[in-house]
């Protein structure tokens, strides 16, 4: 199997394209802002290597899944531009998983950062 370079840059201007597409989006750069305030915080207290990845790993999940969410939402909106209770469920349902994920990052970053933010209080 040939490996072509070409190729391989044109998947990669695709994917920058859909991050410009993402960033355009309210819930996206919410998401990506509050991202940014915890690698911050993550410095101010010095967490350790294992807490890093953890946190990279649960805010690479939640970026995801809200750009999966938003495709979804593009998609059903294309495929039926009337409103529908049925691609109204899908949507909701999709929103739910975000939820599920996002509440799940809270608990981590909590279980992460309030022992120290304690300890510091002191």
């Amino acid at each position: 199997m040939k490996i072509s370079l070409r190729k391989i840059f044109k998947s990669f201007q695709y994917s920058f394209h859909g991050l410009k597409i993402h960033s355009q989006q309210h819930n996206f750069m919410g998401m990506l802002i509050s991202a940014l305030f915890v690698i911050l915080l993550g410095f101010i207290l010095n967490i350790s290597y294992f807490e890093w990845l953890i946190l990279i790993l649960i805010m690479s999940l939640v970026l995801s899944l809200e750009a999966l969410n938003t495709s979804l939402e593009k998609t059903l909106d294309y495929l039926e531009p009337r409103f529908s209770d049925k691609i109204r469920m899908l949507k909701d349902l999709m929103a739910g998983g975000v939820a599920i994920v996002i509440f799940t990052s809270i608990i981590i970053g909590l279980m992460i950062f309030l022992p120290k933010i304690i300890s510091l209080l002191k």
